[in-house]
């Protein structure tokens, strides 16, 4: 049995390993881990950018990882406690957007402004206690290659955005959206979809069944 496998199998010794990681009550890394294990934990890719004034709550126990010349920018949050954060290549975080795994973006992606993306939801089944004490619904969320998150948008749990999409500014996406579309609204909604054929985007109305 590995020291890993140990310290889970043993409550006591899993109670005070995490305590040296997290405080109790303030689910944040400790000091000596940002500085000190996240580092050579954590993979961060060449010309890749955190602004110092990010909140980069990442935890040794899952993986965060950025590719090459991605930016995450100013004011932003990133926490993998929940599920793995794997950002691609070039991908770009906006200013105060909070990303909280499980959650994969994929090469050339991006998130506009203060756009909140999670990989779990807080579970409530149990209608006489606080949510805060249930277990979570952890449900994987995917943003496909080169897509767009427009600013103050919302995306929940468990969806997948295809690659190419453009999600308008406000939207909350409660559904996956499939490759190469234009969503809106709340819930967003599909309202255009690319023809190659055409080399144009068309309305779902008016789109011919080429995908």
């Amino acid at each position: 049995m590995g020291i890993v496998q140990k310290i889970k199998s043993n409550p006591k010794t899993k109670q005070l390993v995490l305590r040296l990681i997290a405080p109790k009550r303030n689910p944040r890394p400790r000091l000596w881990v940002r500085w000190f294990l996240n580092p050579w934990k954590h993979k961060k890719g060449k010309g890749a950018t955190i602004r110092r004034n990010s909140r980069i709550d990442v935890f040794p126990w899952k993986r965060f990882e950025i590719g090459k010349l991605t930016t995450v920018e100013s004011f932003c949050t990133i926490n993998n406690g929940s599920g793995d954060v794997l950002l691609g290549d070039k991908v770009r975080v906006g200013i105060g957007s909070v990303v909280i795994g499980p959650v994969l973006m994929g090469d050339g992606s991006g998130l506009g402004q203060h756009v909140f993306v999670s990989g779990f939801n807080h579970g409530y089944s149990d209608g006489t206690k606080n949510s805060s004490e249930q277990a979570l619904d952890i449900k994987p969320t995917i943003i496909g290659e080169e897509a767009h998150i427009g600013a103050n948008s919302v995306v929940l749990a468990g969806v997948t955005i295809g690659r190419n999409c453009q999600i308008g500014a406000g939207s909350v996406v409660t559904k996956d959206i499939p490759p190469y579309s234009v969503a809106v609204g709340n819930p967003a909604k599909v309202i255009k979809q690319y023809n190659p054929h055409k080399g144009a985007w068309e309305s779902v109305k008016e789109k011919q069944p080429y995908l």
